[in-house]
């Protein structure tokens, strides 16, 4: 038995949750997702709020269950909080900042770095060593806080690069003589 699969996911106020066949959409004060289910899982709104069944007892559908389950408790976080990934430049002279529609990143190269900002992402930049993506779907703002640090990644000699804020970098001991 799925531990996480086995516990509804409760819908705040605020937030409406409708099952329309395999497709649940989900409407909130940020904003609208829709989350199309796998076949090999049921879902059914409950007084508790959404609780996710295996079709059968199969291997495949066992392992769908909670996995499904997480997918909508982050389409409910999305609608209803948000989601914000913080990432932090370190280097001499490596920053960034918001140039229109675009995030400027000067990381060393004999250029500039012109990252576009995608639809339903917002960035903000703080401070010149600072970005922080936000928005209402979880998968995209990892995906395009991954995007801008795979430009520069943090080295392991000095630490200069784009890392997440928190992300521990295992340093390496340069040369002796």
């Amino acid at each position: 038995m799925s531990r996480i699969g086995k516990k509804p996911v409760p819908v705040p106020s605020g937030v409406t949750a409708t099952i329309n066949g395999r497709t649940v959409e989900v409407k909130g004060p940020k904003g609208q997702l829709s989350f199309v289910l796998n076949d090999l899982v049921l879902a059914e709104m409950t007084d508790d709020g959404i609780k996710v069944d295996p079709r059968n007892d199969s291997k495949p559908a066992r392992s769908m269950w909670g996995m499904t389950r997480t997918m909508l408790q982050n389409l409910i976080t999305g609608v209803s909080q948000g989601f914000e990934k913080k990432l932090d430049i370190t280097g001499v002279g490596y920053r960034a900042q918001i140039q229109g529609n675009n995030l400027q990143l000067a990381l060393g190269f004999s250029h500039d770095v012109l990252f576009p900002i995608p639809a339903g992402i917002d960035i903000k930049c703080p401070k010149p060593t600072e970005i922080i993506v936000s928005g209402i779907d979880k998968q995209a703002v990892g995906q395009v806080a991954a995007n801008i640090r795979e430009y520069r990644p943090p080295e392991p000699y000095k630490g200069k690069g784009v890392r997440y804020s928190g992300e521990f970098i295992v340093r390496k001991e340069g040369k002796k003589k």
